[in-house]
């Protein structure tokens, strides 16, 4: 089976994932000399960003993805590296800020998540991080109602993708567990991004390069077009075919500071 996540397909909207990571960015203080962690880094392109921004002086992407990596590792930043790794099993060693945009929601146990995070970062470290709310979006409930069907639910079998709404928590419950696990300044906040897509097609295109990658890694590649091809009949049968398409995407940004 191929890799799910494909960079090409996941930078056709890299504008739009810009401005969350952008506003997440903003709240973070600077590190000069620092060293921070990206976790879920992706193609690499905004941990340069997070590393030029804050003027860390070492700054390491961690990934799974071997495609990701391998776009990443073309950038050739002084300070900047990258290694392949599991954002839900990192422990540190102690660095400055960790970052994590829009990849926490791949792993189950956000409080058990972020109190391992937590522990690794130095004196004074900062947490940043954003997570999309958007899965009760037809975008998302059609992706799940297609993957029961046949012979979509037999070829996936017990390798079906998991709902990752069902870790993501609410603004007021990472609040309280950012105070728990020792905050001494926080910022939580739910945003909705709107984005004006072409027409209804372009949401296909859009969790192509996101939410359907583990789709893509477990059903051959017949399969998964015809899964596709479902999956963009249901939507539009859902939400119409409109041209232009408004897209709403609320996201959930955290930020702290520990002692």
């Amino acid at each position: 089976m191929p890799e799910g996540w494909d960079p090409n397909q996941y930078e056709r909207f890299k504008a739009e994932r810009r401005v969350p990571f952008d506003d997440l960015l903003g709240l973070c203080r600077p590190i000069p000399g620092g060293s921070a962690v990206d976790l879920g880094c992706g193609t690499g392109e905004l941990t340069a960003a997070l590393h030029e921004s804050l003027g860390s002086a070492q700054t390491t992407g961690i990934d799974s993805s071997a495609a990701m990596l391998e776009r990443a590792g073309t950038l050739g930043v002084p300070g900047l590296s990258f290694r392949s790794g599991d954002l839900g099993t990192w422990e540190g060693p102690p660095v400055d800020l960790v970052m994590a945009n829009a990849s926490l929601h791949w792993v189950s146990d956000h409080p058990d998540l972020l109190g391992r995070v937590r522990r690794g970062l130095a004196p004074g470290g900062q947490l940043a991080f954003q997570v999309p709310a958007n899965f009760d979006h037809p975008s998302h409930t059609v992706a799940r109602a297609v993957a029961a069907e046949p012979p979509f639910a037999e070829a996936l079998g017990t390798a079906g993708p998991e709902d990752r709404g069902a870790g993501v928590l609410s603004p007021t419950a990472y609040a309280v567990l950012l105070h728990r696990l020792g905050a001494l300044d926080q910022f939580v906040a739910l945003q909705v991004y709107g984005h004006v897509l072409g027409s209804t097609d372009e949401v296909v295109e859009w969790v192509m390069g996101t939410l359907l990658t583990p789709y893509r890694a477990h059903l051959d590649e017949a399969t998964f077009a015809a899964f596709v091809s479902r999956y963009r009949q249901r939507l539009v049968a859902e939400v119409g075919q409109q041209r232009p398409y408004f897209y709403p995407f609320p996201r959930i940004l955290c930020w702290a500071r520990f002692g």
